[in-house]
């Protein structure tokens, strides 16, 4: 018989509600990607480019003209000078670069905490690895617990996973929660931290804090950013990661074997795009959004909570419902014609809080529609 690696992992519940979705008509806004068309510049480069000689293997790094944008698009946000041979790296996506970086540092028996409620793609990663999920749960209003957090540290923790701004809370950390983890990891030194910031450019009242603009944690971390959030092309899977050059030595090592290099259109592509595109503009529109689908649910039972970055709001359902989540969510797809994603999926322990998660990454059309039929759920 063969042994799996990953003897409990089944379906993903995004592809579960998705399919759910599809049987009964339903709105999807469980899966988290955009439904509107990209920006029309983009397409006429690709367009353009499609007819050059773009088409063979770019350097396992990758394209070094994206790469140098990557660069100067870091210096201008985060104030950070990166060493575009040593400390830069494209990747399939950011799950990709999440998966190697967490491959490169983690073996057998070491271990890896993991913030719940947290992105389904961290724990298989660990468990693929060799290594042994340590699931902490963040406070009721999701920042961080550091005193829980200190207490799982262990002398076989070597890795920290944080996402920031967070999937699927939308909860952006704070100056406080950034102090308080330099200080827990100096008493730490063998813990790396991979800071997930794959919505880096979706933020809104509260400004996004990256590890990059941390001076005590650049040295430890390695960081995870994703053009296919930023621009809306998920379906192209480009992300990059950035490390200092002794540890991205090790990750391109696992790198060149897993992918080698990345499509080399979309890299020649967004190279040329980042000349024209203000990640500005794009917080803006999703802030347009997002405030929409929430002026638009006013009138509902749900209660919505502070959506403080991505395209993701959290509601709680309790004034409608005792039922828990999962149930919930699949009546509400079944009965009422709208698709979520219950938020218990993203705990080890399954806690449920009766939350449900909506992406707001849609068209006008389809949030109003959508909140048409969830301001009649009682």
């Amino acid at each position: 018989m063969t042994m799996s690696k990953l003897p409990n992992t089944t379906a993903s519940i995004f592809s579960v509600m998705s399919q759910l979705a599809n049987q009964h008509n339903a709105i999807n806004l469980s899966q988290g990607f955009p439904n509107f068309p990209v920006d029309k510049r983009l397409l006429k480069i690709s367009e353009r480019l499609l007819s050059e000689n773009i088409h063979q293997y770019t350097p396992m790094a990758g394209l070094p003209s994206l790469l140098h944008k990557i660069a100067l698009l870091t210096q201008e946000n985060y104030q950070r000078i990166i060493n575009t041979n040593s400390e830069l790296l494209i990747t399939t996506g950011a799950t990709q670069g999440i998966f190697t970086a967490i491959n490169t540092f983690i073996k057998n028996g070491d271990e890896a905490i993991i913030l719940d409620p947290s992105y389904d793609s961290y724990e298989p990663s660990v468990l693929v690895a060799g290594g042994k999920p340590v699931r902490v749960s963040l406070n009721d209003d999701y920042t961080p617990n550091f005193n829980k957090i200190a207490s799982a540290i262990t002398s076989k923790t070597k890795l920290i996973i944080i996402n920031n701004p967070h999937n699927p809370t939308g909860k952006i950390w704070s100056e406080n929660d950034f102090e308080a983890l330099e200080t827990l990891l100096e008493k730490h030194p063998q813990v790396l931290l991979l800071s997930d910031e794959v919505y880096e450019y979706i933020s809104f009242k509260h400004q996004h804090i990256s590890a990059n603009t941390r001076p005590k944690l650049i040295d430890k971390t390695i960081i995870a950013s994703s053009f296919g959030k930023s621009l809306h092309v998920t379906g192209w899977k480009v992300g990059y990661l950035i490390a200092p050059e002794a540890l991205m030595k090790e990750i391109k090592k696992i790198h060149q074997f897993l992918v080698f290099s990345v499509n080399s259109i979309a890299q020649h592509v967004i190279s040329e795009y980042l000349d024209i595109v203000d990640f500005n503009e794009v917080a803006k529109m999703y802030e347009r959004k997002k405030t929409l689908f929430q002026n638009a649910l006013k009138d509902s039972k749900f209660e919505l909570l502070p959506s403080e970055g991505t395209y993701f709001q959290i509601v709680n359902y309790k004034g409608i419902s005792t039922e828990n989540d999962m149930d919930f969510a699949k009546k509400l797809i079944t009965q009422h014609g709208v698709a979520a994603i219950p938020i218990s999926v993203f705990y080890e322990d399954a806690t449920d809080k009766q939350m449900l998660r909506f992406c707001f990454a849609k068209t006008d059309e389809t949030l109003l529609a959508a909140a048409d039929k969830l301001v009649k759920v009682v």
